[in-house]
């Protein structure tokens, strides 16, 4: 059986509930007893999380073929740590650029790999790749070393990487 300071302390607990009730009407505000939050997947099929991220700077021209959270393999034609571009369109018309004026025998420009990240861009190799890196490289046959996130079990293995590939890049068409 409660005692009666248990039930006083209930009472003035129900009139003070009245009072705010009460209150609330009079000003039009209305608090839900119960909040319930429900999550919802509504993307379309087969679309991915970075369908709607926007490139900042310039629209890049469709010969770039910019691929967000993209980075390609290849031979290394403009060294990336030293290559300082202020946007993706920038590395792109750098990668164009040295495609036309490349001398005969020299590898030609086609891939072009660019950082966007404020924070930098991981790699698998020593260096550290900061914000605005531009590589330029030539492959034969472009391939893509990693796509949009790194595999669970990369991550695993490599324990500074990110889950989201932090690179854009495309294979140019000259």
């Amino acid at each position: 059986m409660p005692d009666l300071e248990d039930v006083e302390i209930a009472k003035k607990k129900e009139k003070k509930m009245f009072h705010c009730t009460k209150l609330s009407n009079k000003i039009g505000l209305w608090i839900p007893v119960e909040i319930n939050n429900e999550e919802h997947d509504d993307k379309l099929e087969g679309a991915t999380d970075f369908d709607d991220e926007i490139l900042a700077g310039r629209q890049l021209p469709p010969e770039c073929h910019p691929e967000l959270h993209t980075d390609y393999d290849g031979a290394a034609v403009r060294w990336g740590l030293t290559h300082h571009k202020e946007s993706a369109y920038d590395c792109c018309q750098a990668c164009l650029d040295h495609s036309k004026r490349a001398r005969p025998g020299e590898k030609k420009c086609n891939i072009w790999v660019y950082c966007p990240s404020e924070t930098g861009c991981y790699s698998p190799d020593v260096y550290e790749h900061k914000h605005m890196k531009c590589w330029l490289k030539y492959a034969e046959k472009p391939r893509v070393n990693f796509k949009d996130k790194y595999s669970e079990s990369y991550r695993n293995s490599h324990p500074n990487v990110p889950v989201i590939v932090p690179w854009v890049s495309g294979v140019v068409t000259a």
